[in-house]
Order: C-alpha cells, then structure tokens, then sequence
C-alpha cells in the first residue's frame, strides 16, 4: 500500500521499472556514496575494498540454489565488495553450494572495474587458493589474506 500522497499504484511502478532499466537507482547510489565519502574526509574512489559472501536460505521461486555444507544452508550466496567504510561497490548472487573464491568473481571484476583506483582488496582465508586470485595476474598483486 503506497502512502495517499503518491500516484496511483501502477504509475509509480512503471517508473520504478523505467528508472531500473535506466540504471538510475545506481546512479544515485554512487553519487550518495561519493558524497558521504567526501563528507567523511575520504577520497570520493576508494582504494581500498573488502570482500565476504553470505549464504542465506531462499524460496522454491528464488532462483538457482545449492547446499552450502560449512554453514548448513540450503540456498543462495551473496558476494559482497565493499569500500573500507562499509559502503557497496559490488554484489554478486550465485548458488550457495558455489566456493566462496569462485562465487566472488563477478563482483571483484564489476568493481575492479568501476574503480580503477583500487589498490587493496581485503578478503579472508575461504579466498586463497587457485580460484579467484589465480585467474587474473592483475587482480592477483591486489589482494592480502
């Protein structure tokens, strides 16, 4: 239910829908981002990002699922990189059953790719190993354990 000062129903889903295809709702979470960061004396792009995945339970409709047997969840991970603040760069979403190194790799490369200015990526032991640092040479002088 939509508050009374609101449009009728379906015109604000229509443009929910328009503003999504147009990566609106992307946009301004950057440019909020890139205020905030300034606003707390930090470089508006990061150099530095952190890395970890969650595995969650989800619905029959939710999409591809695995079993994830270290944390006994059957469902689906998210893979999130984000600034040394806390703030999202980059999510990926895959099966839990999905490695954590290998499930991580699309959110590493959108954000290695969105910021250039990256220069360390944090990541935790379930990272190391022949998975996503082993895959790019570039990627692989950017990463600690």
């Amino acid at each position: 239910m939509l508050p009374r000062e609101f449009p009728h129903w379906d015109n604000v889903y229509k443009t929910f829908q328009r503003w999504s295809a147009q990566g609106k709702f992307e946009q301004m979470h950057d440019r909020l981002r890139a205020q905030w960061r300034e606003r707390v004396d930090r470089d508006e792009k990061p150099s530095a990002a952190v890395l970890d995945s969650q595995s969650t339970r989800s619905s029959p409709q939710g999409g591809e699922s695995g079993y994830d047997a270290g944390k006994k969840v059957k469902g689906r991970k998210r893979s999130l990189v984000v600034d040394t603040l806390g703030l999202l760069l980059a999510v990926s979403i895959s099966a839990a059953s999905v490695q954590d190194r290998d499930a991580a790799d699309d959110a590493v490369t959108s954000s290695m790719g969105k910021y250039p200015s990256l220069s360390t990526l944090f990541v935790d032991s379930a990272y190391a190993g022949s998975g996503l640092s082993g895959r790019n040479t570039f990627m692989q002088s950017r990463f600690r354990s």
